[in-house]
């Protein structure tokens, strides 16, 4: 199945329409249970980061990154922090690494690949800049082949994750301002690494890739020249799946997956909206199994909640948040309007931690919207489309830097 922004026909955008309002009908209930997750620079000097100035892309350290975790065709590659915005739109800091190609860089140096990671976890060990990727089987080949192709390759941890403070977890804007920082600050340590520049992002990634898309050129300024963006298994409209959550809702184990994205996204919300009390709405097993949320990794984490009942955790309905819907929408929504450059989403039609729903009533928004949307279909599961999705994300990308 492919669709492509204005291209598509008009019988596939009423195709697209009417699923779309196919999928508006399904219970919620049922959406809940689909839908639910898913040369060596020498250190900036000691100073206290409070000391450094708070501009977005200032870097604030830089090290060595240990070799184990260096993408495949690395022939460089550095673990750096640096500033960009939070939750509450203040100063925060971030890390990340960048990886640099063999060879010698093209006038104007290495166009840039920034990858926004899928699912670690909270915690700072979880930091893929840390401990690597959470699947290196996976994602090493795949960032591997973008290095392999002539980009540099720019990493975000996202704010939190390896810095002080608990990453918002789906907090989109957020992320995004993370993934556009981060390549300001590359750019600083390593002068071979070009303004130019694409995201590319898969889960959790996914998302962060494509409202960074949206909100790009606005972020990254006149220092940097945006081209566009890829996501896959992008969680789009899983924060409807939250607004009938409460005591007995949802009433069944969900399994380990969906259940440790839920937790992930309640100690996120509970850290970047203290405003609303996260914990008043929690029963003491609630409290505790959120607390966890923010120590365990995905793997340990989903093997510890994988027969938990959601429903078991909540004191009474979230619904009583003031403006929870809207909060969760700001929160968390993928943007479907106001993008400026082209963007690629690709889906798995087997894919059980954000099923193919989320991402066709996204698109659906973006084709009636009228924005430069390209989506492609591939027949297997999460982690395949990231895998499938090279033969036409890599030629796509490509056509960006033309």
């Amino acid at each position: 199945m492919l669709f492509t922004g204005s291209l598509v026909e008009e019988s596939e955008v009423s195709d697209v329409e009417n699923l779309s309002r196919s999928i508006a009908r399904v219970s919620l209930a049922a959406f809940c249970a689909a839908t639910i997750g898913s040369a060596v620079a020498a250190p900036v000097a000691s100073a206290a980061p409070s000391a450094l100035s708070q501009e977005t892309g200032t870097v604030v350290s830089t090290e060595p990154l240990p070799k184990d975790l260096w993408i495949p065709g690395a022939v460089d590659a550095k673990r750096f922090t640096y500033w960009t915005i939070g939750s509450d739109g203040g100063p925060a800091l971030s890390s990340g690494a960048y990886y640099v190609p063999a060879g010698p860089a093209p006038a104007g140096g290495w166009p840039v690949i920034a990858w926004a990671h899928g699912t670690t976890g909270l915690d700072d060990s979880c930091a893929p800049s840390l401990a690597g990727p959470g699947l290196p089987e996976r994602d090493y080949p795949y960032l591997g082949r973008w290095l392999s192709e002539g980009y540099a390759v720019v990493a975000t941890d996202y704010v939190g994750l390896g810095t002080p403070g608990v990453m918002p977890y789906l907090d989109g804007k957020v992320e995004a301002h993370s993934v556009v920082d981060s390549v300001k600050a590359a750019r600083v340590i390593d002068p071979s690494i070009s303004n130019r520049w694409a995201v590319v992002g898969q889960s959790q990634g996914g998302g962060a890739a494509i409202t960074t898309a949206r909100y790009a050129t606005e972020y990254g300024g006149d220092t940097l020249d945006y081209r566009g963006g890829v996501g896959t298994g992008v969680p789009a409209n899983i924060e409807l799946a939250f607004l009938p959550a409460g005591p007995g809702f949802p009433p069944v184990a969900l399994g380990g997956n969906l259940t440790s994205y839920a937790l992930y996204i309640f100690a996120g919300l509970r850290a970047a909206h203290p405003e609303i009390d996260l914990d008043s709405y929690l029963t003491p097993l609630g409290k505790e199994q959120v607390d966890s949320a923010e120590k365990l990794c995905a793997g340990e984490l989903a093997e510890a909640s994988k027969k938990l009942v959601l429903g078991d955790i909540f004191s009474r309905p979230l619904s009583e948040i003031p403006n929870f819907q809207g909060l969760l929408t700001d929160y968390m929504g993928v943007p479907t309007s106001g993008y400026d450059r082209p963007i690629f989403i690709g889906q798995g039609l087997l894919d059980t931690d954000v099923p193919a729903p989320a991402a066709i009533s996204l698109v659906a928004a973006l084709v009636t919207n009228g924005e430069p949307v390209t989506f492609k279909t591939y027949n297997t599961d999460h982690s395949g489309a990231l895998v499938e999705s090279q033969a036409d994300t890599v030629p796509f990308v490509a056509d960006l830097f033309r």
